[in-house]
């Protein structure tokens, strides 16, 4: 099941996009070229930072955010 949907998620991606002249146009890349370009290794590693950051913040430091504005909110409601 996790294949067929990804599957239909992937041609769905390709297929509403039509192909440019330039595209079709353009040689192939090289054998040894890495599948993984500079730019996109720094926008996943960028990311994965920010993901992890949110989460271990919300892991050791979210009980005490939100104890805290719970006090604060019954404060200014009493």
């Amino acid at each position: 099941w996790v294949n067929l949907i990804m599957d239909t998620f992937a041609s769905l991606a390709l297929a509403t996009e039509p192909p440019t002249e330039a595209l079709l146009l353009r040689k192939p890349y090289g054998r040894n070229k890495p599948l993984i370009s500079r730019t996109m290794m720094k926008n996943i590693l960028g990311h994965a930072v920010y993901q992890l950051t949110l989460i271990f913040t919300l892991l050791f430091v979210g009980e005490e955010l939100a104890r805290s504005r719970c006090s604060a909110h019954r404060q200014l409601g009493s």
